[in-house]
């Protein structure tokens, strides 16, 4: 059995009406719930007069018009997005346009696939390109409001989280979820680099986490340590499906994840195969060619 996580799954909302959930913090709600999307994609709405928007949403017009409504009266500078995913990003620039903010996220591309086209997700947001690139450590401001860049790859390349320092919050996007497990799909999505940017999140020892997806997760460091050991058991189950004498990743994934939904398995299979370039690279594991779901996998002995 993977380590157990302990999962927040309950939250009082309506769909599309603004809530305020912390002193400089409200939450609005998209109407987008689904197997990954969980309740919907939760925008967040940072300060008051001049405020920021962290990860705006999908672009459907009663979202749009329900975040104009949220704002009325206000001034919207700064319009932040963790990832270019189609339930994070495609709000950004309509938004933009309709307020005069600008549009902030990661420049760096994304690391295309040459062996694996499965969809995963909402999918990629190929046309979003944000207004100005945001790095580690940059610090943007306004009344009362200090938000820093922090940069977390392994769910996607270019994964930004942002930190209100005010609260010590932070807004992992898809990095860490209160609700479930991150889905770390190749080559895109980096394992090595994941356990690195979960590191790196509990080292900073933050009060709250206020994700993209599904309540807030409150006992910070507990929680992002029961995630780490909840991948670092997985792997070890990845290494006791391979000593078993089974090779192929889907194979594996329907032992391992007979308790998970099936509309969740291609998915699963993606994060199995994160697990197995991690193992390839680290010399425990080898196969025939760059690594992708299909191939064949055998651990190496020493």
């Amino acid at each position: 059995m993977a380590a157990k996580i302990p999962f927040v799954r309950e939250m009082e909302f309506t769909y599309e009406e603004p809530q305020q959930v912390s002193p400089l913090i409200r939450r609005l709600v998209a109407n987008n719930p689904g197997p990954f999307t969980y309740l919907g994609t939760g925008v967040y709405i940072i300060g008051r007069g001049d405020v920021a928007i962290i990860d705006p949403g999908p672009d459907k017009p009663e979202h749009i018009e329900a975040l104009l409504r949220a704002v009325e009266g206000e001034r919207v500078t700064h319009i932040f997005v963790t990832h270019r995913h189609m339930d994070h990003s495609p709000a950004a620039h309509p938004l933009a346009r309709a307020t005069g903010a600008k549009v902030y996220a990661s420049t760096e591309p994304p690391k295309p696939s040459d062996c694996d086209e499965l969809r995963l997700e909402a999918g990629d947001d190929h046309i979003f390109t944000p207004d100005l690139d945001v790095s580690d450590g940059d610090r943007f401001s306004g009344p009362g409001w200090t938000i820093e860049a922090v940069s977390t790859p392994g769910h996607t390349s270019n994964h930004m989280a942002y930190a209100l320092l005010e609260e010590n919050a932070l807004f992992p996007g898809d990095h860490i979820m209160g609700w479930s497990t991150t889905v770390i799909g190749p080559p895109d999505g980096d394992m090595s680099a994941y356990f690195a940017s979960l590191e790196k999140v509990r080292d900073r020892n933050y009060d709250t986490l206020w994700p993209t997806h599904g309540p807030p997760v409150r006992e910070v460091r507990p929680f992002v340590e029961a995630y780490l050991a909840h991948r670092l058991a997985r792997e070890a189950q990845v290494l006791a499906q391979l000593e078993s004498g089974k090779r192929l990743i889907k194979d594996m994934v329907n032992e391992m994840y007979a308790d998970v939904d099936k509309r969740l398995h291609p998915a699963a299979c993606h994060s199995v195969l994160a697990h197995m370039i991690r193992l390839v690279e680290l010399g425990r594991v080898a196969t025939e060619g760059p690594p992708c779901v299909d191939n064949e996998y055998w651990l190496k002995r020493a």
